[in-house]
């Protein structure tokens, strides 16, 4: 089938493209971007006057729970929510149970999302077995049955010795390793961010120093190895600071920052909210002010949503006891264009930058592109529409998220995967309001 997006603001970093232009798309590919193109016959035609038409964008850091954790999110209802938030592939983490640290999980993954997926799915293999940080999984069975990169996300490596073996390890693989940058010890019993704010409300925090020291070390680790350490959700100034500084001394180091690290503070706290309770937890105006500027420069190479699905049971009751995370892939893209980019904070070009291109060449992902012969992975963006965050209404199966009843302008407004739509906000063709229509056997390419 072929399919021409007409009259829309193509925005591809990738190839510098920023103007009015059509999309013409055949065979599962980008076939051209010009201005004026005519439609082959029998091509559907999508009129995107007024939209922002982009390469597919796509999240490094999600939570699928499957296997093991269906109660929370599916690898069927977590893409579902992929794609209405605007993201066309997403990489899940291998917190599953079992954990994906062999090539049976991996395989598992894959093959789930073939059949029930709706976006592109990533498999991350564990850096050690069962995340318990004492020995390696099997790292080169898992990179050969397809997985994107490695970590142990949830949970820190602490020991330096170990985790150095793992970059030594992964060389040949040339896939990252992705740090959760938390000091154990430091952090033992926190709940949110130490400070001011954490000594008013009694309860236990996590110094910015817990995330500092070990950002610190993975990143002399990197060093030392020659490997490519990305560190998942900075959330504090002085993790920024190391990274800068690695990065000037050459140091393969990359980094990405989520949505509520970026929007929120420790002041959310104060509510009482459990789902204001995340890891790492939210920080202090300084930081969010020095992860903005990041992003900005390019110290920070992309934008994750740390999407963690919980039951309501696991979010309900006393703070203390409530579980880590919240949910991202619905909320984020639009929450970024009306608190940042709307108010100038952020350039459109940087959003559309940090989503697509930077996180592809990141990992080493077919897309994140516009080019002739790329996936025909596409995300259109409505800057003006306005809506309401109702989490009665999310696609995944939890609904823990703090920006419930925000009002926002801008968002996703249709998602193309493989050539193929898979959500569009209003009708399309015969179609109608959400299309679940994923390329046969794309979902995990």
């Amino acid at each position: 089938m072929s399919l021409l997006v007409k009259n829309g603001r193509v925005i591809d970093p990738a190839n510098t493209t920023d103007g009015v232009q059509d999309v013409l798309i055949a065979h599962g590919k980008i076939e051209r971007v010009g201005k004026r193109l005519e439609a082959p016959a029998g091509a559907e035609v999508v009129d995107a006057a007024r939209k922002i038409v982009c390469p597919g964008f796509i999240d490094i850091h999600v939570h699928l729970r499957e296997p093991g954790h269906e109660y929370k999110e599916t690898i069927a209802t977590g893409t579902r929510a992929a794609a209405a938030g605007g993201f066309t592939a997403v990489a899940c983490m291998a917190n599953t149970s079992p954990v994906n640290d062999n090539r049976a999980v991996t395989d598992y993954i894959l093959a789930t999302a073939r059949a029930d997926g709706t976006v592109r799915v990533h498999p991350i293999g564990a850096v050690t077995r069962g995340l318990r940080g004492e020995e390696l999984a099997e790292l080169a069975e898992l990179a050969e049955a397809g997985c994107v990169a490695f970590s142990d996300d949830g949970t820190c490596v602490m020991n330096a010795g170990l985790y150095r073996r793992a970059m030594e390890y992964v060389l040949p693989f040339g896939l990252p390793v992705i740090s959760h940058a938390e000091d154990a010890p430091l952090a033992r019993g926190f709940t949110m961010n130490e400070g001011v704010v954490s000594t008013e409300l009694g309860l236990p925090g996590a110094p910015a120093a817990a995330e500092d020291v070990m950002v610190a070390r993975d990143i002399l680790l990197a060093e030392l190895t020659g490997a490519h350490v990305h560190i998942a959700h900075l959330s504090t100034a002085g993790a920024v600071r190391l990274v800068r500084e690695g990065k000037s001394r050459g140091v393969r180091v990359t980094a990405e920052v989520t949505p509520h690290h970026l929007l929120l503070t420790e002041d959310a706290v104060r509510t009482f909210d459990p789902n204001t309770k995340m890891a790492p937890p939210l920080r202090t105006k300084r930081d969010t002010e020095a992860l903005l500027e990041a992003l900005v420069d390019g110290t920070i190479d992309c934008i994750a949503t740390d999407h963690a699905p919980h039951a309501l049971a696991e979010k309900e009751g006393e703070f203390d006891a409530a579980a880590f995370g919240i949910v991202g892939l619905e909320t984020a893209v639009a929450l970024l264009l009306d608190r940042l980019v709307r108010p100038g904070l952020l350039p459109l070009a940087t959003l559309v930058s940090r989503l697509s291109r930077d996180p592809a060449r990141l990992l080493g992902l077919r897309g994140g592109s516009l080019a002739p012969g790329a996936p025909a992975d596409v995300t259109i963006l409505d800057p003006d529409t306005e809506w309401t965050v109702d989490p009665a209404r999310f696609r995944s199966k939890s609904r823990n998220t703090p920006f419930g009843g925000f009002t926002l302008t801008g968002g996703p407004w249709m998602t193309i995967v493989g050539g193929n739509v898979v959500q569009a906000v209003q009708a399309f063709g015969q179609r109608g309001a959400a299309v679940r229509a994923a390329a046969e056997g794309e979902a995990s390419l």
